[in-house]
């Protein structure tokens, strides 16, 4: 039996088809896959920067209670809790005097919130730019 050239044509022509759909349906799989992964980068950066502008910020709120509270300087948790946050409030120490109670136990550090508000607005900066560079992608 001798088949009809146009059939086999045909017949060639709609596997050649179903390939070509074949290797776009791969492509098209594989661009979404990519896109996927950096989507899952760029949501581990936000929710790590998230967390350590937290832990950051709570940081400083215990200091700040710790402060305001009149905590006694010589307990371990007091130190701990200001040597930690030393280094962050350091850039902002100078920036204001704080107001005291009358025999100074208590102050109400000004350097401290500034500083919260500060590094609030600093993770709220990069946070936007990664999503910036996200929706550029």
């Amino acid at each position: 039996m001798t088949r009809d050239p146009d059939e086999q044509a045909n017949l060639e022509r709609r596997r050649e088809l179903l390939r070509e759909e074949e290797a776009f349906r791969l492509q098209r799989e594989e661009g979404r896959l990519e896109a996927a992964k950096r989507s899952n980068t760029f949501a581990w950066i936000i929710n790590s920067i998230s967390f350590l502008v937290g832990l950051l910020e709570i940081l400083l709120v215990l200091r700040f209670v710790l402060r305001v509270a009149g905590a006694n300087t010589q307990n371990a948790f007091a130190q701990f809790i200001y040597n930690i946050s030393d280094p962050f409030v350091a850039p902002f120490s100078t920036l204001f005097i704080s107001p005291t109670t009358r025999d100074a136990g208590s102050i109400f550090d000004l350097n401290v919130l500034v500083a919260i508000v500060i590094y609030a607005l600093l993770g709220w900066i990069a946070i936007s730019l990664i999503r910036y560079l996200q929706g550029r992608g």
